[in-house]
């Protein structure tokens, strides 16, 4: 079957979808993206992803597409046209198509709509989780408002590469001063020694990641303390355990940081209580 694709009001088969050559997401990066995931055919945390969608629109002054009715609307026959029960909805908005200039279109434009939707390796995922996963450090050079989802992510593709090519699942990327911000497509998270669950403190610094949101809500109601700081690679070596989170996976274990074992060397038992925490919390729509 032929994936199929929403773009600027039609659906079509995946291999014929485009846009404009002079759409400003493809000429400057001008508009951002959100990533939802599904599970048995049902989106997760769904009102949580098109909250911050709707947020980093404002953050670049760029309309909604469409009223978030018909956008859901969209989302449901995006998903459905493709047979998807398990994996991810991609939705991208750019400023819209106008003749290449840096400041925003003297005259306005409407903003351009793409859904698309995957099903995600699942296999992957769970070798994954079961073994644990390594990440490496290196320094964190993006733009200074990473708590804007934008499809700018260039810094965030090297770290990823770099990441890749030395054998490790992920980039924990590091800033002027010296602490974990994030990964380059993740949260991060410890747990140091007294079990206390250690992220960072949402702000400009990081993407407030939604799966993050809800993983906050499932630690409190598990009764796991939370503190929401900085910490230091050498901190996150050091710690009992480590993972990342992300909507694509939820929670995978992090059991080597640059090299050196976390821990044990396996995936931790907060980290899997947590991950089976998010299913009792997470909301299905």
């Amino acid at each position: 079957m032929s994936r199929i694709a929403y773009v600027n009001g039609r659906y079509l088969r995946h291999a014929e979808a485009a846009v404009h050559i002079e759409d400003r997401g493809y000429q400057f990066a001008d508009g951002i993206y959100e990533v939802c995931g599904l599970r048995d055919g049902r989106f997760m945390d769904e009102a949580l992803h098109l909250q911050r969608l709707a947020r980093s629109l404002s953050e670049l002054r760029i309309a909604m597409p469409m009223p978030e009715t018909a956008l859901r609307h969209v989302l449901r026959e995006v998903v459905r046209r493709n047979r998807i029960s398990n994996g991810l909805v991609y939705i991208q908005v750019t400023r819209g198509v106008a003749p290449r200039d840096h400041p925003f279109p003297a005259i306005p434009v409407l903003p351009a709509l793409v859904v698309t939707a995957k099903r995600l390796n699942a296999a992957r995922i769970a070798a994954a989780v079961e073994k644990g996963v390594a990440v490496m450090t290196m320094p964190d050079i993006r733009w200074a408002r990473r708590d804007i989802k934008s499809v700018a992510l260039l810094p965030n593709i090297l770290a990823k590469q770099a990441a890749r090519e030395a054998g490790a699942y992920e980039a924990w990327l590091v800033d002027p001063e010296g602490f974990v911000t994030e990964g380059a497509s993740t949260n991060a998270w410890i747990v140091d020694r007294d079990g206390r669950l250690i992220t960072r403190l949402a702000g400009h610094d990081i993407l407030n990641g939604v799966t993050r949101q809800v993983l906050l809500e499932a630690a409190r109601a598990e009764g796991i303390e939370v503190v929401e700081r900085p910490f230091t690679p050498d901190e996150a070596r050091s710690a009992r355990e480590a993972f990342i989170s992300a909507s694509s996976a939820i929670i995978i274990p992090v059991v080597r940081i640059d090299g050196q074992p976390v821990g044990n060397g396996e995936p931790g038992s907060l980290t899997l209580r947590l991950r089976e925490a998010y299913r009792r919390v997470g909301r299905l729509t």
